[in-house]
């Protein structure tokens, strides 16, 4: 079986990597802008690596090229920033998206796993889970939310032309791991935050909200449930989450915190000012997205995939921060020490 994973240096990737080493009779390809090393070691070595910009012209047909053959593409890549520039970041995301797309139709791919989001969903309840039926049309505010709609949508017209396509979404809340801590440091956090503290299990203070309730789940679930769809014959959208729901509340128990309230408007134009200041590389769009995004149900996961979570929320949230307080990392462009910015793909939710 010949798999082709774009964006397979990421968080996600590395992950769905090592949990394929457990298949037979599988051969991977990785697609990304920024290649590992040679000697990368696992779980870099023994796939055949391509690089491509997915956003830049002509990126079709470099693809259909790569995809000639393939039983399945998995397409992860995401750009998170620069988030000063929005255009960057459509021309990749959806542009992106829609290179690939046509690539896997025009090298006739039968089956496409397509990374979305619990970002993706319209504004919903926090006091219970929806299934994905809910909207798929986003969180207006929020950039990250907006193109993750349009992609959706895009795949909608997709499976209505293309019936034949076995199309699967993969719609997971946050992802952790420990080597992804300084990818997410440098992502959402940015160098001029206090990471080390959280070296002792501590979070001194916790902002607490009634609407910041979010789902978590470790890369290394998500990437068995990638592989359940990859292996198997199932289409459609499916929620990914692990217990329990994160509340600020148990967020301050387990880390030894205070927890403080703070209203929405408060958080909305702190982000706002520190993030237009390049005090911290996010803006007000995703704490929007943090508010509203709905809780989500895994039920389809479980019963149609065979996928159950084998780490907890608290513990996957424990391992991450040991790897930012440690500065974790891999030996993966994506996943290591940079300067600045990358203006490649990456998918670290």
């Amino acid at each position: 079986m010949r798999i082709v994973v774009v964006g397979a240096s990421g968080n996600v990737g590395s992950a769905l990597l090592r949990r394929m080493r457990r298949e037979r009779d599988v051969e991977i390809v990785g697609v990304a802008r920024r290649l590992p090393p040679r000697g990368a070691g696992e779980p870099y070595d023994g796939v055949r690596w391509h690089s491509c910009d997915i956003g830049l012209a002509g990126a079709t047909d470099e693809l259909s090229g790569v995809f000639a053959g393939a039983d399945v593409v998995v397409h992860l890549a995401w750009q998170i920033q620069p988030s000063h520039d929005q255009h960057v970041l459509r021309r990749t995301n959806v542009g992106g998206s829609r290179a690939v797309v046509d690539a896997v139709l025009r090298a006739r791919v039968p089956a496409l796993v397509y990374a979305s989001s619990v970002g993706a969903y319209a504004p919903g309840p926090k006091d219970a889970p929806v299934s994905e039926r809910w909207p798929v049309t986003g969180v207006p505010e929020s950039s990250y939310s907006r193109d993750k709609a349009t992609v959706e949508e895009m795949l909608d017209g997709i499976e209505r032309s293309h019936p034949a396509l076995r199309l699967v979404r993969m719609r997971p809340g946050l992802i952790f791991q420990r080597e992804a801590g300084t990818e997410i440091v440098r992502y959402f956090l940015g160098p001029l935050a206090p990471v080390r503290l959280l070296r002792f299990g501590r979070l001194p203070l916790v902002p607490t909200n009634r609407r910041l309730r979010m789902q978590v789940v470790h890369a290394d679930d998500v990437a068995d449930a990638y592989a359940r769809a990859i292996m198997g014959d199932a289409r459609g959208a499916f929620n990914v989450a692990a217990d329990p729901v994160l509340t600020p509340e148990l967020v301050a128990r387990h880390f030894h915190g205070w927890t403080v309230p703070v209203a929405a408007p408060v958080l909305r134009v702190a982000a706002a000012l520190t993030w237009r200041a390049r005090l911290q590389p996010v803006d007000a769009g995703w704490v929007e997205l943090a508010l509203n995004a709905p809780l989500m149900s895994s039920e389809r996961a479980e019963n149609e995939l065979g996928w159950s979570p084998t780490v907890d929320s608290v513990s996957a949230l424990r391992e991450l921060f040991g790897g930012m307080a440690d500065g974790a990392q891999a030996p993966s462009p994506a996943l290591s020490t940079a300067p600045t910015f990358p203006t490649g793909q990456g998918n670290p939710h």
